[in-house]
């Protein structure tokens, strides 16, 4: 390890509240940080509020504020949230401060001096009505590939194409509504193409690179990398470019240069220097970032550092995104929890330990769910460790008077326990912190399975002394453990440590040399989740669906777009009223085993009944309907593992429910729709919406 450890985690957008998201990132830094304090390293674990853009000004101007009383609020929220969750950041700032202007401007000065930084006049959306020009996130309309609706100017949600604002198609403001037009501007530029040889080889020489990551970065650079605009024209709320009227730092110019601000924020308070962790020789900066800012780190960022003169980070671990009940966290769906909403329900040191037992080395995602949470909880770390330190602590108390004798064990059996305590560190220092969590309790099951087959509770009758010396050996297994959850649950191992009559054990007290000495009171530390627990409602697919046969389709007599059909679902027909006859001829139908929403209202069209209602995709040019073929009709189409509501739904409900396709499947969020036998199937391009 080097002689100065630097560690940080993404910066929080100052614009909204801090979720269950964010913290896979700062609880996963926080462990090594502790980890790498508690093994005798010097560590500093450092991050701030990214303050800066549009999002915050257009907020603020919303609320009839200034952007500075917003982030100030955001801050402190923000600041209480991870003090609650045990994080423990050395330095916690903001980007927008005194040492971050100054370092923006230090490396805008030294990466123009040195050509990495040019002038270009380019062409932008600008709305006349907002008097702006609309960065991506504030323009939307149809994606210039797949057509989808409702798309951001940088990237469609449903083929995932990138492209500039310009390029969508019928753009409109999604301040005021109206269509922008385009405006030239002049704008500065770094020159990212000129460090493709160097990311090239610091990524392909970087062996503690996570391997996936590194495959996604090389096929970027090997495409070829575009020069990156890194200015933004007014009104914006950043850094103003010294000598340059209406032009600001872009915020990702700026925001990664808050890593090395809240570093000099922690150095002028602790008697040392930014450049040491920053420029030394003997420092290692290691991000901690989710896998939706890869391109940034990995590409704009050490290009940056090393045209600037800085040093490059040693690592960057990348993380999977966390989803709630196998879904994206999704406001509407209730799976969207903030972190303070859940430290009103719920213990933060429980999120802290299962957060740890499903990382690894890693971007895959993994799933909170409300009974894999609980087991978690309730057999692994209440029924497991904390009730082994309770046992082995209170029966001290209650037979011995509170005091340890000597230990008398066999040295293979320390040498066992001692050889895991290694294999724990080795886990930490790797980033595989779901192997340390599975070795501790382990652990601590072998220190349980100790005591059991000690029975000392029978022992003590007849042999007081040997009693007495292997409750005092399971006692030390007791404060090993301790310390060697540390990093996941630091309240917890602080307070046994102080019944054991201990303080502010490090990694390098992994013995078994308690002895002679006395305890003090135990206390019951956590106890069984009962009733629910996580602040999560019960995901529910809206839609009843499904399969239906067609068996006959006659022309509506009052419209020329429609036909009536008679669909078989299991043993009961009903009709229905679809807008097929522009796509489809009447024998075309007939025998195809379609996808019918059975829980929709019933309606009057032009007349005539309709019992339901077929599922189509649309991409604006054709029509295709859903299928299971294989299927039998009456079989139910369902959405992942969700259950299917009851409720019957109006029109405009069923509007609001988001259906698209990818890769010729029918998704619901991250879900595939699909009956016992097979995926829900439709021969049209990606992004056609269902409807």
């Amino acid at each position: 390890m080097a002689k100065r450890n630097l560690i940080t985690a993404a910066l929080p957008y100052a614009n909204g509240p801090l979720h269950l998201g964010h913290m896979v990132e700062y609880i996963q830094a926080d462990i090594f940080a502790r980890f790498l304090k508690l093994s005798g390293k010097d560590a500093v674990f450092v991050c701030a509020d990214d303050t800066h853009g549009t999002p915050i000004e257009i907020n603020a101007a919303k609320q009839g504020r200034k952007p500075e009383e917003l982030i100030l609020e955001y801050f402190d929220q923000h600041k209480k949230d991870f003090d609650d969750f045990l994080i423990g950041f050395d330095s916690y700032y903001s980007t927008n401060s005194t040492e971050n202007r100054e370092y923006s401007d230090l490396f805008f000065k030294k990466l123009k001096e040195k050509g990495y930084i040019y002038e270009k006049e380019i062409e932008l959306t600008y709305c006349e009505k907002c008097s702006r020009f609309l960065p991506d996130r504030y323009v939307k309309g149809k994606c210039p590939r797949c057509g989808a609706e409702d798309q951001y100017g940088d990237q469609c949600e449903s083929c995932n194409a990138t492209y500039k604002t310009t390029d969508l198609v019928d753009p409109y403001c999604t301040v005021c509504g109206e269509k922008p037009t385009r405006k030239t501007s002049k704008h500065y530029f770094f020159k990212l193409s000129s460090f493709s040889g160097m990311l090239k080889d610091w990524i392909s020489y970087n062996e503690r690179l996570q391997q996936e990551t590194k495959n996604f970065v090389l096929n970027w650079i090997n495409e070829g990398l575009q020069d990156w605009d890194i200015t933004r024209d007014a009104p914006y709320f950043g850094f103003n470019i010294n000598g340059e009227k209406g032009k600001y730092y872009y915020v990702w110019f700026d925001a990664p240069i808050g890593y090395i601000a809240s570093t000099a924020n922690y150095c002028k308070n602790a008697g040392r220097k930014a450049e040491d962790y920053w420029q030394g020789k003997e420092s290692a900066i290691t991000h901690f970032i989710g896998k939706d800012i890869i391109y940034h780190h990995f590409l704009f960022w050490p290009s940056m550092l090393s045209g600037a003169g800085f040093n490059l980070p040693e690592d960057i671990v990348v993380h999977g995104h966390l989803k709630v009940a196998g879904e994206k966290m999704s406001k509407s769906r209730g799976t969207f929890v903030t972190a303070r909403q859940y430290l009103e329900s719920q213990n933060p040191e429980f999120l802290r330990f299962y957060y740890a037992s499903n990382l690894s080395h890693s971007m895959t995602d993994f799933n909170l769910d409300e009974e894999d949470f609980r087991g978690k909880i309730n057999n692994d770390l209440v029924a497991n460790l904390a009730n082994f330190a309770y046992r082995v602590l209170s029966f001290t108390n209650n037979n011995f008077g509170s005091k340890l004798d000597s230990v008398k064990e066999d040295s293979k059996f320390i040498e066992e326990f001692t050889k895991r305590f290694a294999l724990v560190s080795e886990a930490y220092a790797s980033y595989n912190f779901r192997e340390a969590v599975r070795l501790i309790l382990e652990i601590s099951a072998l220190g349980n399975k100790y005591f059991q087959e000690h029975e000392p509770w029978k022992l003590i009758k007849t042999e007081r002394k040997k009693c007495h010396e292997a409750v005092t050996f399971a006692a030390n297994i007791v404060k090993n453990l301790s310390i060697l959850v540390a990093p996941i649950i630091p309240s917890f191992s602080l307070r046994l440590q102080k019944q054991l009559g201990m303080e502010k054990l490090t990694f390098r007290d992994l013995n078994f040399e308690m002895k002679n000495c006395e305890i003090n009171r135990a206390r019951i530390m956590f106890t069984k989740i009962e009733g629910k627990a996580l602040p999560v409602d019960e995901i529910l697919f809206p839609l009843s669906l499904k399969v239906g046969e067609i068996i006959s389709a006659e022309d509506h007599p009052d419209a020329d777009k429609l036909y009536i059909l008679k669909v078989k679902l299991a043993r009961r027909e009903i009709q229905l009223v679809a807008g097929l006859r522009e796509y489809y001829k009447k024998e075309e139908l007939l025998k195809r085993k379609v996808v019918v929403i059975t829980n929709l209202q019933e309606a009057s069209i032009r007349g005539v009944k309709s019992e339901g209602m077929l599922l189509a995709a649309d991409n604006g040019q054709e029509v295709k309907l859903l299928e299971a073929p294989d299927s039998k009709h009456g079989d139910a189409v369902k959405a992942g593992n969700f259950r299917t509501a009851e409720k019957n739904l109006s029109f405009s409900d069923f509007k609001k429910i988001k259906l698209i396709v990818k890769d010729k499947k029918v998704f619901w969020s991250d879900s595939r729709l699909r009956t016992g036998k097979e995926n829900v199937i439709v021969d049209i391009a990606d992004g056609a919406i269902v409807r």
